[in-house]
Order: C-alpha cells, then sequence, then structure tokens
C-alpha cells in the first residue's frame, strides 16, 4: 500500500511541476519585463527630448539670417542650404563652429552640371 501511495505522490508531483513550468516561467520573463519597458521608457524619454518639431517656414528663414546650420542628429550631418536644409526628421538649429566640435560633417553638395552632363551623355550614345 505504501509503495502504491510513494507513486502516486511522485507522479502527482511530476504532473503539478510540468503543469506549472510554463506558468513558473512566463512568472519570471513577466518579471523581467519591466526592467525592458523601463529602458524602453528612458530611450522613449531621450527621444522626445532629442526630437524636435519640424521647423516653420519663418524659423528656417531666421536660422538662415543667423548663419545656423541644420544638423541631422541621425546621420551626424550638417546643411548648410538645400533641400535637406531644416526638414530631417531628427535635426536641430546650431552654429557651424558648434556643428563641427561636436564632431558633425558637412553634407556633400550636389553639383547639377555632373547631373545634367550624365544624362547628355547617355542621350549621345
Amino acid at each position: 500500500m505504501t509503495n502504491w501511495l510513494n507513486k502516486s505522490i511522485a507522479v502527482l508531483g511530476l504532473s503539478l511541476m510540468f503543469s506549472l513550468g510554463p506558468a513558473l516561467q512566463g512568472f519570471s520573463v513577466a518579471q523581467t519585463a519591466p526592467a525592458k519597458d523601463s529602458k524602453t521608457t528612458k530611450s522613449s524619454s531621450a527621444k522626445t527630448s532629442t526630437d524636435t518639431a519640424a521647423p516653420s517656414d519663418s524659423e528656417i528663414a531666421d536660422a538662415k539670417t543667423k548663419g545656423m546650420v541644420w544638423v541631422n542628429l541621425s546621420s551626424k550631418i550638417y546643411h548648410k542650404e538645400g533641400k535637406f536644409y531644416g526638414k530631417t526628421k531628427r535635426g536641430k538649429f546650431m552654429s557651424e563652429d558648434d556643428a563641427k566640435k561636436a564632431g558633425y560633417r558637412e553634407a556633400k553638395t550636389e553639383t547639377p552640371t555632373k547631373a545634367k552632363s550624365k544624362t547628355i551623355d547617355t542621350k549621345q550614345k
């Protein structure tokens, strides 16, 4: 009789472990999830502090008159003028000296004459 009782208790214990195993594993993951959420919260709060609303046309014109450059925070490139000046998603205005000191590099300027000569060369062939 004790042999049958011991086997029953062992089977009951094993079935309990197998049935509660995934639940306990999910519980441990749930405990580590807030730590990840807190990191996400930190990064999203950091994002909101670096993300800026798109500047208005008057702000862009004002920055141009002051000689400011538009710094693209994602690519680490600054623009003095052109189609990206004040238009990238993550950026801000600063002086060119400050941009250079902060490690940003100047954007390469597009030369329209090269683009036109390529199209003319391809048409001639």
